[in-house]
């Protein structure tokens, strides 16, 4: 990517530096061990800081080339993938899952107010179009309820090292649904069902075919679902200020210290991965995730060609809900506000800043990952930007909405 002066492309360079401040703050205080911001607009580069450390232990800089875990950041390049495969004809969005997996079918949901998993009635299949917009009646294992619950208990979060997808999408399809299809939003493995679909459809693996069709063409040459070892020395190191598991959001607890130390380099489950989770398997650099966000902004183009249409890309970043986010009624884990928030195919759509109450434009494209990773485009500014930390849960500290507040707050025409 070219860069720019950022007075050239409409930001005060003494306001974007404040951007900087606010990372030390934040290492000073110990909320992050160290973090890196990318931000462009109109496909030139205006600023980019790296602060702190990748390894505290080790004492390790937070670089520009710090391969991180960005969890569910990988949830918009698997939609993609699988509207690549829609633009083939292979399938269209409202075919029930069941139709590719049959572990889907004879579905059960539970009865309004359950207290056991085995309070359950007829419902069905959800479909691909209700995995990617989270109204499918999946759940997460973290998420508070009788399906959050038994998730947990049943171990389905789709790790690394948890076996292979499609014996785990199976153990979806075993379990009844948390509400019918389309009568909720919930944050969920859909995305990871969608996953194994693409497998399936594609007749290759998910990480094959997100290599082949989409981080190859990109250039995003340092992605992938494992670290490769020649990258092991620029791996970051996770941290989490709760105490006991930094993903169990039921029993969240603060620990003692604010950075205490949970997977790393040497003997993290990313070095050896069997499962490929199309919701929040991938590592990667700021600088590939920069390039997939930017493909996003050009509507489906990069410099070795094009990967999806702009009327696609356009149809994906739409609000395919019936009003925002909070007006499903959503119980789960949220990661970023559902007022004012709709969500497309893959990621969130604000519809409203003011009721959003975060800086930004209607039309923003966002999300991001667990370990506090976050990303936006923005086609009304046309502006991209990418945040990398390692710090889960990613519900820590309002990092997203003070981000997005000095952003905005250098941007000046």
């Amino acid at each position: 990517m070219k860069t720019a002066k950022p007075q050239d492309q409409g930001f005060d360079p003494d306001r974007l530096n404040r951007i900087a401040s606010w990372m030390e703050r934040y290492i000073e205080e110990r909320k992050f061990a160290g973090s890196s911001v990318l931000i462009a607009r109109g496909g030139r580069e205006v600023y980019f800081h790296a602060a702190g450390l990748r390894s505290v232990e080790n004492f390790t800089p937070f670089q520009r080339d710090t391969v991180a875990r960005i969890y569910s950041m990988t949830k918009p390049i698997t939609s993609v993938a699988a509207m690549m495969l829609a633009e083939l004809g292979l399938f269209h969005l409202d075919a029930p899952v069941s139709t590719f997996l049959p572990a889907f079918r004879n579905m059960t949901a539970l009865v309004p107010g359950a207290e056991r998993i085995d309070q359950v009635e007829p419902c069905a299949a959800p479909t691909l179009h209700q995995l990617m917009t989270h109204t499918s009646g999946l759940s997460y294992p973290f998420n508070p309820g009788v399906l959050g619950r038994e998730m947990d208990n049943r171990k389905i979060i789709f790790g690394p090292k948890q076996g292979l997808l499609a014996d785990m999408a199976d153990q979806v399809g075993d379990l009844p649904l948390a509400f019918h299809p389309g009568t909720r939003w919930e944050y969920s493995v859909g995305i990871d069902i969608l996953g194994r679909v693409i497998e399936v459809v594609s007749g290759q693996s998910l990480d094959e075919f997100l290599a082949e069709h989409i981080l190859k063409p990109l250039g995003m040459t340092h992605t992938a679902f494992t670290v490769p070892d020649e990258l092991s020395d620029r791996f970051a190191s996770l941290y989490t200020p709760l105490a006991g598991n930094a993903m169990d959001l039921n029993a969240a607890q603060p620990g003692g210290d604010t950075l205490r130390l949970t997977d790393c380099a040497g003997s993290s489950p990313f070095e050896a991965t069997t499962l490929y989770s199309g919701g929040g398997g991938l590592v990667g650099t700021i600088d590939d995730y920069m390039r997939f966000t930017e493909m996003l902004r050009n509507g489906g183009r990069h410099r070795n060609g094009r990967l999806l249409s702009p009327k696609t890309l356009d149809y994906m970043m739409r609000n395919h809900l019936p009003g925002d986010i909070a007006s499903m009624g959503p119980q789960s884990f949220a990661e970023q506000p559902m007022e004012g928030v709709g969500f497309g195919l893959g990621g969130s759509v604000v519809l409203d800043p003011a009721r959003a109450r975060c800086p930004g434009s209607a039309g923003d494209f966002s999300w991001g990952g667990m370990a506090s990773t976050f990303f936006w485009m923005d086609p009304a500014l046309d502006l991209s930007v990418v945040f990398f930390t390692q710090l889960s849960p990613s519900s820590s500290y309002p990092a997203r909405a003070e981000l997005k507040a000095l952003v905005h707050g250098a941007m000046i025409s």
